[in-house]
Order: structure tokens, then C-alpha cells, then sequence
């Protein structure tokens, strides 16, 4: 090869150098600008993402607050109208006891009419009562029981045994099986 070939000839492998080099350069160049289209693309979907889960927090933390403030009022409610359904049950029994006071004032009146009458209302007070599961605790000839029954005086019984009621003076009363006033008692001793 004569000089001016091989000049040539390294003058084109320079060209093709720089122009592989020149190449290389803008292939890197799409290559960043194609990674930076791909990160801008990811970062916006990450951000829609984000926002997308923080409306779903908000929501879910205004449902919780919703929630705490119907349970509060479903709450206030219950305690205010507890004995609602007790009252309804109640008032028949009020008015025959008003009815009858009001049949003792009329003057052909009879202890036995009024007698009967205040036992009628006394039954439906206790219906009532067992409609509730209020039970009455009338202890008379069992054994003292302390967790039912409050002794009030002891006598000296021969026809009794020990520890035996021998009289009630106040009926007890419990509810659910839950004691709400103990029955006031006379025990042998």
C-alpha cells in the first residue's frame, strides 16, 4: 500500500471512528432520554398511586369518625331510653291502680270491691315484673341463705330448725339471677 492509501485509509477509520463514536453518543443520548421518560412516567404513576391511597385514608378515617359519632348518639339514645320498653309495661298497671283509688271515693264502695281490685293491679305489677325477669324472694321456711336473705332479728323457735326463716318482714327481689334488694327476714336460732 502506497502512502496515500494507507493516509486514506486511516483518515476512513477516523471517520468511521467518529462516526461510531458520534453514533454511540446519540444512541446513549436516547437511551438517557428514554430512561428519563420511563422515570418521569413511573414517578407520575407512583404519584397517582399515592394520591389514590391517600383519598382511600381519608375516606376510611371519615367513615371511622361517622361511625364513632352514630355509635355515640345509638349509645346516649340506649342509655336515655332504656326502661322505655319497662315504662309501656308499667303504665296499665299505674291506671287500674288510679281507677281504683278512684272507685274507693265513690259511695257505694266495699272493702271487698277495693280489696279486689288493689290485687288485680298487685298481680299486674308482678306480671310485669316477670315479663322482666325480676323474680321475688320470699324465703319463708328455707334455710337462711346471707348472699339472699338479711337477717333482721333472730328468735328462739322450737317448731324451726336453726338457721331457718321463720318470717319475712320485706320480700328481695333479683334481676337476672342478680340480687337487688335482699329479702328482710326473721331466722331461728
Amino acid at each position: 500500500m502506497s502512502e496515500k492509501e494507507q493516509k486514506l485509509n486511516d483518515e476512513l477509520e477516523n471517520q468511521t471512528a467518529e462516526q461510531t463514536v458520534q453514533q454511540a453518543e446519540e444512541t446513549l443520548e436516547e437511551a438517557q432520554e428514554a430512561v428519563q421518560e420511563d422515570i418521569a412516567a413511573l414517578l407520575e404513576e407512583a404519584k397517582a398511586e399515592a394520591a389514590k391511597h391517600k383519598d382511600m385514608a381519608l375516606r376510611v378515617q371519615a367513615d371511622m369518625e361517622n361511625l364513632r359519632r352514630r355509635t355515640r348518639i345509638d349509645l346516649e339514645s340506649a342509655h336515655k331510653f332504656a326502661l322505655e320498653k319497662f315504662v309501656n309495661a308499667l303504665i296499665p298497671a299505674m291506671d287500674s291502680m288510679e281507677m281504683g283509688m278512684e272507685a274507693a271515693k265513690k259511695e257505694g264502695a266495699t272493702v271487698e270491691s277495693i280489696s279486689e281490685g288493689v290485687e288485680m293491679t298487685f298481680k299486674q305489677l308482678l306480671d310485669v315484673l316477670q315479663e322482666f325477669n325480676v323474680e321475688r324472694i320470699d324465703p319463708t321456711g328455707e334455710t337462711f341463705d346471707p348472699k339472699l336473705h338479711e337477717a333482721m332479728t333472730m328468735i328462739p323457735s322450737p317448731e324451726h330448725e336453726t338457721n331457718t326463716v321463720v318470717d319475712t318482714i320485706q320480700k328481695g327481689y333479683t334481676l337476672n339471677d342478680r340480687l337487688v334488694r335482699a329479702a328482710r327476714v326473721v331466722v331461728a336460732q
